[in-house]
């Protein structure tokens, strides 16, 4: 049967999902749905403004939608007596509630933030709102000619995704397999629950968050967290990528941060240890190369299942429409892509012309930049569940460092619609790999991540202005904005030219753009021996994240590991446990979140 499959063209394979899994033209994006994601995703939008600002990070909120909006219109229909919410209403509300609560915040805590930091005001609201807007429907549009190659052709993991439709079928399922998935998801949210809060504390308990690997590994990060929802996305990642970013983290931490140490390019703080951002400040510059040759390199192999997607804006224009195949009718059509990008693109480049006086033609190059990233970026998120948002801003900085160098706001800007535009992508990549295994519509799943985006708009850029009232509330105990002073930072460094960067850097982002190139071409030339050759998006990726964070999904893979040679039939309980994790500890994270918020 494997080798059937793998027989199958492209067009063969789209005809199968709808012969085998597509549910047809049932009832989506209903009314009910609409407004369940825009006040869900308004509501995390919130919660994953105060963590970036706190922490940096952003975290996907799909599975904690479902979740709750299962919960609610239960009770819903239990009081009311109404019909409650079907699986696939719910799936579109995920990719409304996603949009909404995720795809807008991540501009406002890293490049907006590092804006009021360094010019010391912020932007007018209308011109703000109009910059998140554009920049997150940009990163949708582009989104459309991806879909068809990294989810429907390579079937890449996108491990939030899949957790999220294993969630739902457990939710909704009434028969034995569906209640002991069930049953499993569950007893594991729990452990996730129960993780998160022993963390905070919250139980009078000894608190913890890392465990130590003695004095020497502290000194360079080395630790394990706590965290079970890594060790989730690790188990659904696949055991190459996780092997490879552990591999990846120790060649960075272990061996390249002590040597650099003893080179005396990288300098400790007062304490005498290498923080994270002291390393990443190095390494990002070889983890993004890595991932961006690795990205175009991939892509350059294949190439004609893309241009399938943009041969369809052709139609456009011909005077004799053609007959749609029955699964064109369902598909985001070519002529969304081209109408999108064109609306967004104008409003980009009006914005970057007359407020950051910036000319059009620099403002196209970074959005032409912005769609060959957001292919490296859905494609880390596809394998690793992780969007690598600040390494993709980093290069465009970069780029504009040599092209306009000398002028900070023009290249914060510019990264800005590079790194949010890609996150944005990757953000409806994974709620389309959600309903692709749900059997649901796509062109209707679009609209609602569409839709998301002006809500999530409406709500997070007000309180933005409400608890960043100026320059004095970043960079504080409340507010550290660590994403933000490293955006700031690299502006500011690259003000000096691109000679500023130091010859360490320009050879690592040299080798890191070999090896990207080097990894793809053993895939597809040598099989045979791409087994035991690291995954270039799991190296790429360990040079820009924590060693913790690496160890964790290293873990989870290995667990699923050792399980399938224990028993196969366990095989099946992996991916709604891991989804339990990741669903747990969202919740719990949220949860603790408003608890915090309003103990002040």
């Amino acid at each position: 049967m494997e080798e059937i499959k793998k027989k199958l063209t492209p067009e063969e394979e789209e005809q199968l999902w709808l012969d085998t899994v597509y549910q047809g033209d049932k009832p989506q994006l209903t009314v009910r749905a609409v407004v369940t994601g825009a006040l869900l995703g308004g509501f995390m939008s919130l919660t994953n403004l105060y963590i970036g600002l706190k922490t940096g990070w952003g975290f996907g909120v799909a599975i904690t939608a479902v979740i709750l909006s299962f919960a609610i219109w239960n009770v819903i229909s239990k009081v009311f007596r109404t019909r409650n919410m079907t699986l696939l209403e719910n799936n579109a509300m995920q990719s409304l509630a996603s949009a909404s609560g995720y795809t807008t915040g991540g501009t406002l805590v890293s490049a907006i933030a590092a804006y009021v930091m360094i010019t010391g005001q912020h932007l007018n609201i209308w011109i703000l709102g109009l910059w998140i807007l554009f920049i997150a429907l940009l990163g949708t549009f582009m989104a459309i000619p991806l879909k068809r190659q990294m989810v429907n052709v390579e079937k890449l993991p996108f491990p939030s995704g899949t957790a999220s439709a294993e969630t739902l079928k457990s939710l909704y399922s009434s028969g034995a397999e569906g209640v002991r998935n069930a049953k499993v998801l569950f007893a594991t949210a729990g452990i996730g629950v129960f993780n998160k809060l022993l963390g905070e504390d919250m139980f009078g308990l000894v608190r913890y968050e890392y465990f130590v690997f003695g004095q020497w590994a502290q000194k360079f990060t080395m630790s394990l967290e706590s965290s079970l929802l890594l060790v989730g996305g690790g188990a659904l990642m696949g055991w190459r990528t996780a092997w490879s970013i552990l591999f990846g983290a120790i060649l960075n931490y272990a061996i390249l941060a002590p040597w650099l140490a003893g080179m005396g390019i990288l300098h400790p703080g007062e304490d005498g240890a290498f923080s994270y951002s002291v390393i990443v400040k190095w390494s990002l510059w070889f983890g993004a190369s890595v991932m961006v040759m690795a990205g175009l390199t991939s892509f350059a192999f294949q190439w004609r299942v893309i241009a399938r997607t943009f041969a369809g804006m052709a139609d456009i224009f011909r005077k004799e429409k053609r007959a749609l195949t029955a699964y064109e009718q369902i598909e985001v059509p070519g002529s969304w892509f081209a109408a999108g990008m064109a609306a967004t693109s104008a409003g980009i480049c009006l914005i970057m012309y007359f407020v950051f006086e910036v000319g059009v033609a620099m403002s196209l190059f970074a959005i032409a930049l912005s769609f060959v990233l957001a292919m490296v970026a859905c494609r880390a998120t596809g394998e690793t569940d992780t969007t690598p948002v600040g390494a993709m801003g980093k290069l465009t900085q970069l780029a504009y460092g040599v092209l306009v160098p000398k002028r900070m706001i023009p290249n914060l800007m510019a990264a800005s619609i590079t790194a949010d535009a890609a996150g944005a992508s990757a953000d409806l990549l994974t709620g389309l790999k959600c309903g692709y295994l749900l059997g649901a519509n796509p062109r209707k799943q679009f609209l609602a991540q569409f839709i998301g985006v002006f809500a999530g708009t409406l709500v997070v850029v007000p309180v933005f202005y409400i608890i960043v009232p100026g320059p004095e509330a970043l960079g504080t105990q409340m507010f550290p904005a660590p994403a933000a002073q490293i955006w700031a930072s690299v502006a500011k460094l690259l003000s000096e030219g691109i000679g500023s960067l130091s010859i360490s850097i320009r050879w690592s982002i040299l080798a890191g753009a070999l090896l990207g190139i080097l990894i793809p071409c053993v895939d597809r030339w040598l099989p045979k021996v791409a087994r035991f050759v690291p995954s270039a998006m799991g190296i790429g990726l360990a040079f820009t994240i924590p060693f913790s964070s690496c160890l964790a999904m290293f873990l989870g893979a290995l667990i699923v590991l050792i399980l399938s040679w224990k028993k196969k039939e366990w095989d099946e309980q992996i991916v709604p446990a891991a989804s339990g994790l990741i669903a747990g500890e969202s919740l719990a994270g949220v949860f603790l979140l408003i608890i915090n918020t309003l103990r002040g």
